[in-house]
């Protein structure tokens, strides 16, 4: 048996954050992150609309990139003492996961985050509060999604929480909030939708419910993100909901090892984070050469190179080394760096990485294990063994083809 669940309600197009002023309740508070969405006059839209509803308002801002734990647990300290019935959360994917982190420390207070870590474990949320997301990139879909990332520094990992309790009750997807959005942030957000895309479509729990919008999702992405890049406002549409799209395609149809890998590399070294969205360029590519052992993901990336982006390639074969080809090929038109050997800071492309080679390889073992416990993995085509997510991990820091 499968299961599809999206919100109750999404609206999109310009000016659909006004949908806000036709909640029903008495007191909202805003989560958000750094200081874009009240420089663009977003928060502040936001807050009149809800004003003019009835609401009292309160804001928590300034989220971090990459939300700690300890800041989920402030939030959540100033949600029960303002005591909202909605949580409206506006902003990337920062914001809106650490948002629902707090929505469930707010209404289940004993709850630790070990326990909101376990998959599909939560309680039945909604019990004080409603959740809506209003997203400004294009790519985490987290607005749409079941799943919240969030950080544990003392560790140096990131754990996703997973659970369809925590899929909004509304989202709003308004280009409006991304017109503005940085070459680089586009860049890599969009990256990371694409991999929503393929990493939902070869997925061991695909269905058809989940397949059409991982494919048009594909088809729009490879259109429109690089003249997105550039800053043409009508890509910046079609990128903003084909983000959206591709949420719904892995909230019910779920991911792979690509993400595994970048949750558990993305906070793991001194040198600095390796970007969510940029991990997911760089390793794109040698996962869909590891999963094209398994006979049904070869077809499927076969499916995609041929029937969506229109790639030359005979056999399954041919073609899927055309699908690895064009990611390289989307990722040079980006300035995205093709592996962590040339990470530089802030995703840039660089000949030396801030991630340190030494430290990457003593780190190995240990980041092999975490990704194969990730949430992530029970999904995707092969299962890995340590071994072979060690050699993996390595190949995507030197950029080697995957050959097992």
């Amino acid at each position: 048996m499968g299961r599809f669940t999206n919100p109750r309600d999404l609206y999109f197009g310009e000016g659909a954050r006004h949908e806000v002023k036709n909640l029903k309740g008495s007191r909202a508070i805003i989560v958000s992150g750094g200081s874009s969405m009240r420089r663009g006059g977003f928060l502040q839209d936001i807050e009149a609309d809800l004003k003019s509803a009835g609401f009292e308002v309160a804001f928590f801002e300034g989220v971090e990139s990459d939300p700690s734990v300890e800041t989920v647990m402030k939030g959540a300290a100033a949600m029960a003492e303002f005591q909202p019935d909605w949580i409206i959360a506006v902003g990337g994917g920062s914001p809106i996961d650490a948002a629902k982190a707090m929505w469930i420390k707010y209404e289940y207070p004993e709850t630790t985050f070990e326990q909101m870590c376990v998959v599909f474990g939560l309680p039945e949320l909604r019990q004080k509060a409603h959740f809506c997301a209003i997203s400004s990139t294009s790519g985490t879909a987290t607005e749409v999604t079941a799943f919240s990332i969030i950080t544990d520094y003392s560790k140096g990992i990131k754990y996703p929480i997973a659970d369809f309790e925590i899929t909004p009750d509304v989202a709003i997807v308004d280009p409006e909030l991304t017109y503005t959005m940085p070459a680089k942030l586009c860049s890599h957000t969009g990256m990371d939708a694409l991999t929503h895309c393929v990493e939902a479509y070869v997925s061991t729990v695909a269905s058809m419910y989940t397949d059409g919008n991982a494919l048009h999702g594909i088809r729009e992405i490879a259109e429109w993100l690089p003249k997105s890049y550039k800053g043409d406002k009508e890509a910046r549409q079609h990128m903003h909901d084909a983000q959206c799209i591709a949420g719904i395609a892995f909230s019910s149809g779920l991911l792979g090892i690509v993400h595994s890998m970048a949750h558990k590399t993305g906070a793991a070294f001194s040198g600095g984070h390796i970007i969510h969205g940029c991990a997911n360029a760089m390793y794109l590519g040698k996962v869909i050469q590891f999963n094209a052992k398994d006979a049904r993901a070869a077809e499927r990336y076969a499916f995609v190179a041929k029937e969506v982006l229109h790639l030359e390639g005979n056999t399954n074969e041919e073609l899927v080394a055309a699908l690895v080809q064009f990611i390289r090929d989307i990722n040079d038109k980006l300035d995205i760096p093709q592996a962590i050997k040339n990470y530089g800071e802030g995703g840039t492309k660089s000949e030396t990485s801030i991630i340190d080679e030494a430290e990457f390889l003593e780190k190995l073992p240990t980041i092999a294990a975490n990704a194969i416990d990730d949430a992530c993995t029970g999904s995707n085509p092969r299962k890995p063994t340590q071994e072979e997510m060690e050699q993996l991990l390595k190949c995507v820091y030197y950029d080697l083809p995957v050959e097992f």
